[in-house]
């Protein structure tokens, strides 16, 4: 397993809630669901960054929700893990002080599909109990260490999603 980036700095952390890093995030996300889409996950698949990213990339799927504003579908690449038919996300949006709209919209509408290369999945999202968060962060650790300092870096309580088939 590879070891956690050195921790950002307060000034670093702060600047995570600027506008700038969340168009940022919003554009590699469009881009980066569009190679996906086109290839089947042959390209952003395998996450290229952070601290495990030449050793053991976590798997990239892509999590389409329905917006609770628009209706419309809405499509986010996100890291998971899968265990069986489930897969657990988690609402990191690297250690930002807020959660992602793709959580908002969840919260709103539980129904999702989960693509992975060119399988997918019809699931029901559902928040983790204390318990499965106990269980599941040393997974989620272990599969990307990045979310060790995410977790430092923001107050809310970032969320774990449990999705299982509908």
């Amino acid at each position: 397993m590879a070891k956690p980036p050195r921790p950002l700095s307060p000034k670093q952390v702060e600047s995570l809630n600027s506008k700038a890093v969340g168009v940022g995030i919003k554009w590699m996300s469009k881009i980066n669901t569009w190679a996906y889409k086109a290839t089947d996950g042959r390209i952003g698949y395998n996450w290229r960054l952070g601290s495990n990213r030449f050793s053991s990339p976590p798997p990239v799927g892509i999590l389409t929700t329905i917006g609770r504003k628009s209706g419309q579908p809405r499509e986010s690449p996100l890291l998971f893990l899968r265990e069986g038919d489930r897969i657990v996300l988690v609402a990191s949006q690297g250690g930002r002080a807020t959660n992602p709209m793709w959580y908002l919209n969840i919260k709103a509408n539980p129904q999702v599909t989960f693509q992975i290369k060119n399988e997918k999945l019809t699931l029901v999202a559902r928040e983790a109990t204390d318990a499965e968060r106990d269980e599941y962060w040393p997974k989620l650790d272990a599969l990307y260490p990045d979310f060790v300092n995410y977790r430092s870096y923001t107050d809310r309580k970032i969320p774990i999603l449990i999705c299982d088939p509908a």
